[in-house]
């Protein structure tokens, strides 16, 4: 499904794929997201060796209006709320400026947490010297 708008001088259409992409991007770029996490169809395309730039974002076109639907995974220390509310602004304001269109929700789904290489490296050594 794509999203199609009237004009003047015909028809301007934009993918539900297109928009995943920015959305993905807006989401990505919020400090404390950690990635995208991939529904089981965009885990097998990725074992295909295929590059999933709209991982994690599910989009759903209605007229011109659009909801979103993001998985995500955080790093560990982040305020999961603050992130979450970044989030969602950062997606409205990227989609709404980029498309023209409405951005009606923005919902997050936490599937993952992240913890900093160093303390996994030190926590695997711990458990190697007992």
């Amino acid at each position: 499904m794509s999203a199609e708008e009237m004009n003047n001088q015909g028809n301007v259409v934009i993918s539900d794929e297109v928009i995943s992409v920015i959305a993905a991007i807006a989401a990505k770029s919020v400090e404390g997201v950690n990635s995208m996490q991939s529904s089981i169809t965009g885990g097998f395309v990725e074992l295909l060796g295929k590059k999933n730039p709209s991982k994690g974002v599910k989009v759903t076109v209605e007229d011109n209006s659009v909801e979103v639907e993001l998985s995500i995974s955080v790093n560990y220390g982040a305020k999961i709320q603050d992130v979450a509310w970044e989030i969602q602004g950062k997606v409205k304001s990227e989609v709404e400026s980029m498309t023209g269109y409405e951005v009606k929700a923005v919902n997050i789904s936490v599937d993952g947490i992240v913890m900093p290489k160093e303390e996994k490296e030190e926590k695997d050594g711990e458990k190697e010297e007992k």
